[in-house]
């Protein structure tokens, strides 16, 4: 039996109507704020740092129980998705366990 799980949502961020960095930042960071003090999670920016359209967040989360892992983080992609003026394009969520019990 696992001693726990670790979750993972990558979700892609597109704004083509963005015309500069300064922009998106303002469109990325706050929803980024409110995820990390709404939820009991870790988030960062990955990839797409230096696009102006587009960018990539990660998140991260662990629990001893698996199905609330995954439900946090489907909360969390809800959450991005509803509050954001951006489009989610892309989503992946992972879930894995973490070592093995020695009983």
């Amino acid at each position: 039996m696992a001693l726990g799980y670790v979750g993972t949502l990558t979700l892609r961020l597109e704004m083509p109507w963005v015309g500069s960095l300064k922009e998106k930042r303002a469109l990325v960071r706050p929803i980024v704020e409110r995820v990390k003090s709404r939820f009991p999670v870790s988030v960062a920016r990955l990839d797409g740092l230096d696009a102006h359209d587009w960018e990539v967040v990660g998140v991260v989360t662990v629990s001893n129980d698996a199905a609330w892992v995954e439900e946090t983080l489907r909360h969390v992609a809800d959450f991005f998705a509803e509050q954001g003026e951006y489009r989610v394009t892309a989503e992946d969520t992972d879930v894995f366990p973490l070592g093995h019990d020695e009983d």
